[in-house]
């Protein structure tokens, strides 16, 4: 089919959370934008507290954020119409076409769902009417059918919309063929019905050896596997859903030093955390060695300590202080050895914190209707108050004559601030320098390439690493979109592509067997 005939839409779903439903999609978006197809990405639903701010002051989930680059877009609102961001195990914040609206719980959000259904059908139809194709991305698993009832984005958004669902499976975490078989198998009928193929995930070894496999699973569903995607080490830019953020892990792929030294950095994983992929940008570097740490030793030895955003931020204060973590930040801060603080984090280094909103996401820390004060660490000169409506816009600034450009997402205001301030934002003061200790609001400041690589000379120096320099030409930018089409590559070497071509176009078969499982039969070779 010719590219300027190809139209339709694909909803892509998992196996599982982390399957790579959102790099899948990144990269057919990239296949299909270099092939000139008017292509946008879609999620109807998102959890997670790693988002972004579009133009326009909404929120969206960082990987829309990222499948809008690969298409060639700005974000948008449109990409991702419903994101909930948890603050608690029973309570996340609900932002609706990008403005948060409030708190729910899991009965809360049941209540809600007819209001949502029309949100996610108005927005989607929008985008079909306006583009060539739409890749849709589902959330989690189409086979949690214990959340069914209220599913906007997996089977329930392929039933109203009559898409056709390409399964991914990650072969990595081992069972995927059990995974794929079983995910069919639970649906009910009208659901398997739109269930069209399989797309195997991070693969490493010789396909050979998993096609056998692959043809019995094609037999005992009726589904092709379109393709299996090599795993690629080189692919970890923008991992929304910090998985991966497993204390003591690193972050990226480390290159070698520039200079004579590495620098060392622990990123504190915290249990609310937000917006982990403002850490991704210190990974970029050659030299810069990142790990996530949750406990004071693993602080000891790191030349710089980031406390990143939080969804809930005296929640996560008072999980420093449970695990020794404030007293390490003290002893770093009477050493002059480096802290940066970013949002929540940011907050957390002042001196006292007073939280009217976020709480409230977090009962188990505070009583409905009534403030919460809480002492910060007392690292920098700092008090914070909590209020609506949240602030959420893009900003461009400078840090000294460097240009920097950011967002902000945070409810806290800065009501005193004894230390100099560390940013000029829009012609604002705004965040906090104090010796070793930097502090500030803005989200996805070190992707300012010229501005991280001077600040981290000035790290080098107060940490007395006198061997490390910056790379000259790191660019954050160009190593995301390298990435994407390392990804939009993968798609085209290793997927079917007239055959993926045909399922947006014509949609799901309409002879899909329905899987009973009862009366599986296994071929002799297999029993």
């Amino acid at each position: 089919m010719s590219e300027a005939g190809l139209r339709g839409a694909l909803l892509v779903a998992g196996t599982t959370s982390d399957a790579g439903k959102s790099v899948v999609v990144a990269g057919i978006c990239r296949m299909l934008a270099r092939r000139g197809v008017r292509v946008a990405p879609f999620k109807a639903q998102n959890m997670s507290n790693n988002s972004v701010v579009t133009l326009d002051g909404g929120e969206i989930g960082r990987a829309q954020a990222l499948q809008a680059r690969a298409c060639g877009l700005e974000p948008s609102v449109r990409f991702n119409p419903v994101l909930l961001k948890p603050g608690s195990d029973r309570r996340s914040q609900l932002v609706v076409r990008g403005q948060a609206i409030g708190t729910v719980g899991a009965r809360d959000y049941f209540t809600r769902r007819q209001q949502l259904r029309e949100v996610v059908a108005a927005e989607l139809a929008s985008l079909r009417a306006e583009f060539d194709v739409v890749i849709c991305e589902g959330a989690g698993s189409p086979a949690e059918i214990n959340l069914r009832a209220t599913d906007l984005a997996n089977m329930g958004l392929a039933r109203a919309a009559n898409l056709p669902v390409l399964v991914v499976g990650d072969i990595d975490r081992g069972g995927v063929l059990a995974h794929l078989f079983g995910t069919v198998a639970v649906l009910e009928p009208e659901d398997q019905q739109l269930i069209s193929g399989f797309l195997v995930n991070k693969f490493r070894g010789d396909v050979s050896l998993l096609q056998p496999g692959l043809d019995q699973l094609t037999a005992l569903t009726g589904r092709p596997t379109l393709g299996v995607l090599p795993f690629a080490e080189e692919l970890w830019l923008d991992a929304e859903d910090s998985l991966g953020t497993v204390a003591g892990t690193p972050v990226g792929r480390p290159a070698a030093p520039h200079g004579s030294e590495w620098l060392t950095v622990a990123a504190i994983r915290l249990p609310r955390i937000s917006n982990s992929t403002d850490i991704e940008a210190l990974a970029c570097e050659p030299g810069v060695a990142v790990r996530w740490a949750d406990s004071p030793h693993q602080l000891t030895t790191a030349d710089l300590v980031v406390i990143p955003g939080s969804k809930s931020t005296i929640s996560d204060l008072e999980w420093l202080r449970t695990k020794g973590i404030d007293t390490a930040l003290r002893a770093r801060a009477a050493a002059g050895r480096p802290i940066l603080g970013i949002c929540g984090g940011y907050q957390m280094l002042g001196r006292r914190i007073v939280d009217g909103v976020e709480h409230t996401a977090d009962p188990s820390i505070a009583e409905p209707d009534r403030a919460y004060v809480a002492d910060g660490l007392g690292l920098l000169g700092l008090d914070i108050e909590f209020a609506n409506p949240k602030i959420a816009r893009q900003v461009t600034g400078v840090a000294g004559r460097l240009p920097l450009h950011g967002y902000e997402i945070h409810h806290g205001r800065v009501t005193h601030n004894a230390d100099p301030a560390w940013l000029s934002i829009d012609g604002t003061a705004e965040g906090s320098a104090r010796e070793a200790i930097w502090g500030t609001h803005v989200h996805g400041l070190l992707e300012s390439d010229e501005f991280r690589r001077t600040w981290l000379t000035e790290v080098a120096t107060h940490a007395g690493r006198t061997g490390f320099a910056v790379a000259p030409a790191t660019s954050v930018s160009a190593i995301r979109t390298a990435q994407l089409d390392l990804l939009a590559d993968l798609v085209e070497q290793h997927v079917d592509l007239p055959a993926l071509d045909r399922l947006i176009h014509a949609g799901a078969p309409t002879d899909m067997p329905v899987i009973r499982t009862g009366t599986v039969q296994m071929s002799p070779e297999l029993s």
